[in-house]
């Protein structure tokens, strides 16, 4: 491959791609995405998973690729017709059966998911990228995690870690996740708050945002109204805004979150801070996910989510495992390149080094 003319002297960085739950669309999306041009323009993709499940799936879907288990990547040939695999060999095919949760699954998944973290961390692979896993079978395997941020948190030794969902104009961190509507309201606390703005802060200049504009959401309608409808806003959420301006952070806030996601998503702000889950995920899936009502299924799903404040890159479809359509070869590979393609971006301003956006 050449660039801008010149010939290319080194190799494109290797990544780590976990290929999800092997009961999923995981697998599906994660072939199809690493035989892609575009995909394979800007990095050597190396599947952790497992080869037998992938050359079902690559059979399946009547992809043109031969599945190789692959130890070592490096004399590897990467090319739109080998799909290289680290296998861990981990599931019983005579038990594998697309679309349904169970344990073997889920201790599969998070295998992946470990191992791909640890190759990250020795300096193997230069980001890890993830398919989407089912934390009912990731919990009915014995492991009590709400997902993907809180297993790199934990295998990353990372205290503070947030997650950042982008797509188009809109990029969204959360001060909470996955933890009921009534413990996110307990944690709508200033250091929280002020901890999510400067981690997004770094990351759109990590990305090449020289100087974001950022807004912060309100937890209760209309930003309380001036107290009428609580009192996070005073207390927790404008003295976590005030402290981030003092550090020199171009952000506003708490603005009502009706107000500031349509705003965003016109471009008046780079980022935003969501204060739970749904109050971020519902305006980025209603700009990235397109519904098709005449083929009973999705369109396009479209976004990544990024792990802020962990020392390697983590970058990772936003989409769930669609277990209602795995095994029907219909799945959209779209999230996926486009998680591929902001690891690739966040890897290159570090001129080879692995360290993440924080």
């Amino acid at each position: 491959m050449s660039t801008n003319g010149q010939a290319q002297t080194s190799p494109l960085p290797l990544f780590g791609i976990s290929m999800g739950d092997p009961a999923s669309i995981g697998p599906e999306v994660t072939a199809r995405a690493v035989i892609s041009q575009e995909v394979l323009d800007i990095c050597r993709p190396w599947v952790v998973g497992d080869v037998n499940v992938m050359r079902r799936v690559v059979q399946g879907m009547g992809l043109e690729a031969e599945v190789v288990s692959v130890e070592d990547p490096e004399p590897a040939q990467f090319n739109a017709a080998t799909i290289n695999v680290l296998d861990l060999a981990n599931v019983d095919m005579s038990r594998w059966k697309p679309g349904e949760v169970n344990a073997m699954c889920g201790q599969a998944a998070f295998e992946y998911v470990r191992r791909v973290i640890e190759l990250a961390m020795e300096g193997t692979v230069a980001a890890t990228v993830t398919g989407p896993i089912h934390k009912e079978s990731i919990n009915l395997a014995g492991h009590a995690f709400g997902g993907h941020t809180e297993i790199y948190a934990r295998y990353t030794n990372t205290d503070k870690v947030a997650m950042l969902l982008v797509e188009e104009n809109l990029r969204v961190v959360h001060v909470s996740t996955h933890v009921s509507l009534r413990e996110a309201c307990d944690l709508v606390r200033k250091d929280r708050i002020l901890d999510s703005i400067i981690l997004l802060d770094q990351a759109c200049k990590r990305i090449g945002i020289e100087r974001p504009r950022l807004g912060v959401a309100g937890l209760n309608p209309h930003a309380s109204d001036g107290g009428l409808f609580g009192h996070e806003e005073e207390r927790e959420i404008l003295p976590a805004v005030e402290a981030a301006q003092a550090r020199g952070i171009q952000v506003q806030g708490p603005i009502p979150a009706d107000t500031l996601f349509p705003k965003a998503i016109g471009g008046m702000y780079d980022g935003c801070v969501a204060m739970y889950h749904d109050q971020g995920h519902i305006p980025f899936k209603v700009v990235g996910f397109q519904w098709n009502e005449s083929a009973g299924r999705m369109k396009s799903v479209r976004g990544v989510n990024i792990t802020l404040g962990l020392p390697i890159i983590r970058t990772s479809v936003d989409h769930g495992t669609a277990m209602e359509i795995a095994g029907q070869y219909v799945a959209s590979a779209d999230a996926m390149q486009l998680a591929i393609a902001y690891a690739a971006r966040l890897y290159r301003p570090q001129s080879g080094a692995t360290a993440a956006c924080a």
